[in-house]
C-alpha cells in the first residue's frame, strides 16, 4: 500500500446551526454530500432541477416536520392537557429551526431554478 496515495482531505469546523443548515441544503439538492461540497466550493452556486428523486425526500422531510407540528398543536389544545407533557421551549425552538433551514433550502433551490420560467410566457 505504500504506492497508493489517497486524495487530499479538506475539513473545517462549523457550528451546530451551520451544520443543520448545510444538511438541509444537501437534502434539498438531492446530491451526495461530497458532490454538494465540491460544487459549492468550485462554483459558489448550486442549481438543481427538480425531479422525482430530488423532490420526494423533500416532501417526506416537510411532512415529518408537519406531523411534529401537529403533535405539538394537539398537546397544547387537548382538553385534558397535562402541563408536564407539553413541548418545551427548546423543542419548539428546534422545530422552528428545522422548518427555517428546510424552507430556506427549498426557496434557494427554487431561486436557482427560476431561469426555467423567467422570460418564458406560457399560454
Amino acid at each position: 500500500m505504500s504506492n497508493k496515495h489517497k486524495n487530499p482531505t479538506i475539513s473545517f469546523r462549523i457550528t451546530d446551526a451551520e451544520r443543520k443548515q448545510i444538511e438541509a441544503r444537501i437534502l434539498a439538492s438531492g446530491m451526495m454530500k461530497k458532490d454538494y461540497f465540491v460544487r459549492s466550493c468550485i462554483y459558489n452556486h448550486i442549481c438543481v432541477v427538480g425531479k422525482k428523486e430530488t423532490i420526494y425526500p423533500l416532501v417526506q422531510t416537510v411532512n415529518a416536520l408537519y406531523l411534529q407540528l401537529l403533535d405539538m398543536q394537539k398537546a397544547f389544545t387537548a382538553p385534558d392537557r397535562n402541563p408536564d407533557v407539553l413541548p418545551s421551549s427548546d423543542d419548539i425552538n428546534d422545530l422552528q429551526t428545522e422548518y427555517t433551514n428546510m424552507l430556506t433550502a427549498i426557496i434557494d433551490l427554487l431561486d436557482g431554478a427560476k431561469y426555467l420560467w423567467e422570460g418564458v410566457h406560457h399560454e
